[in-house]
């Protein structure tokens, strides 16, 4: 699969701001500062189609990107876990979240981005549960995975599928923004799942 062209279709904070169901969606979630809109930007191949912010918790929106000319849509969730943010704050980011994964019949699978380097946190385990209750599961994108030794890429792996309790045929992909690797079994596991 490969992803031609890219432009954002909305930006919402509510289910009346979606734009009208259609093509599949693929959503990407993960904790504040795991290299999302990095991510996206680079499968997207374009440098500032997600703002990417040195400080993290920027995304504050369910952002829409029609890609390929609306064959199907990726959209980013906020970030969640920054603790700097008011927990009122935090709340509704949950609440958007759930909104639209519970609600969204287009959703075709969500990618979870876990930082390679962590063991994942308690969100997100709850993240990931909830995506095993909801069908959604079964995709984790280990990011900054060359922040690390090369040789401590598998046992780190292991500690985010052991922790996540992610079945075996479950996929995790270890990601590099910077060296541009991992990208191709993504979008391989994007086009899988539309």
């Amino acid at each position: 699969m490969e992803i031609k062209k890219t432009e954002l279709l909305t930006v919402a904070v509510m289910k009346a701001q979606y734009p009208e169901e259609g093509p599949p969606e693929i959503a990407f979630a993960g904790r504040s500062n795991v290299g999302k809109s990095s991510l996206l930007n680079l499968l997207a191949g374009k440098r500032h189609l997600a703002k990417v912010s040195g400080s993290p918790g920027k995304t504050r929106t369910i952002n829409f990107y029609a890609i390929n000319g609306d064959a199907f849509r990726i959209v980013d969730l906020p970030g969640y876990g920054y603790a700097k943010v008011a927990r009122s704050v935090s709340a509704q980011w949950g609440d958007m979240i759930e909104a639209y994964l519970k609600n969204r019949t287009v959703l075709k699978k969500v990618a979870l981005l876990a930082d390679i380097r962590h063991e994942p946190s308690t969100q997100d385990r709850q993240m990931y549960d909830w995506l095993k209750y909801y069908g959604l599961d079964g995709l984790v994108v280990a990011t900054k995975a060359d922040k690390i030794p090369r040789g401590s890429r598998k046992k780190n792996l292991k500690v985010i599928r052991d922790k996540l309790a992610m079945a075996d045929a479950d996929v995790i992909i270890p990601v590099s923004v910077p060296q541009r690797t991992g990208v191709d079994a993504l979008l391989d596991e994007i086009g899988s799942a539309l």
